[in-house]
């Protein structure tokens, strides 16, 4: 049997060795949905106390797009166009989380419609609102807050953004 030599010489089993040995990040999507006064909507999980945006951790080989859409209809039952992305957040390890990268995508405008057709799983989520910022800073831990302004403010004015803990790295837009 032939063993396939890959760039400075290395074999296939100590290419596959090398990717083993790398560090594994947690991937989680979610998407910002707006109702009508430009208020976003929140979820609350009914295993722990804060609020959350819907979405959630990405499988194995899932990528944050399909996962994004994949959550919101678990959450939701809906199945809704998703759009851009609006920011990635990269979050350290923390007990007892792992290090992280967060995408968050913009879900759009939801009509009252759509929004009388949310049917929550009861074993995962208890209710649902929409909150404006300074409603949403009383519910969301501050990990969570952060981020979320400057993705809000970021949607706001076209652009994405890329944080780090929930701080932008990259210019805020005006």
């Amino acid at each position: 049997m032939s063993r396939m030599v890959f760039a400075m010489g290395m074999v296939e089993e100590e290419v596959a060795a090398f990717y083993a040995s790398l560090p594994r990040k947690r991937v989680a999507a979610g998407a910002l949905f707006f109702d009508a006064d430009d208020r976003f909507l929140l979820v609350r999980p009914t295993y722990k106390p804060t609020w959350e945006i819907p979405g959630g951790s990405c499988e194995a080989d899932e990528p944050p797009l399909a996962c994004v859409r994949r959550e919101v209809h678990e959450e939701l039952g809906l199945r809704l166009a998703i759009g851009r992305l609006l920011s990635v957040d990269w979050v350290n390890r923390g007990p007892p989380r792992n290090e992280g990268l967060m995408f968050l995508f913009d879900g759009g405008a939801l009509e009252a419609e759509a929004v009388a057709r949310i049917r929550l799983p009861p074993d995962e989520l208890s209710e649902f609102r929409f909150v404006n910022l300074d409603e949403s800073i009383a519910i969301l831990p501050p990990h969570m807050h952060r981020p979320l302004v400057a993705t809000v403010l970021a949607r706001r004015s076209g652009a994405s953004v890329y944080l780090e803990q929930g701080q932008p790295c990259t210019p805020m837009p005006r």
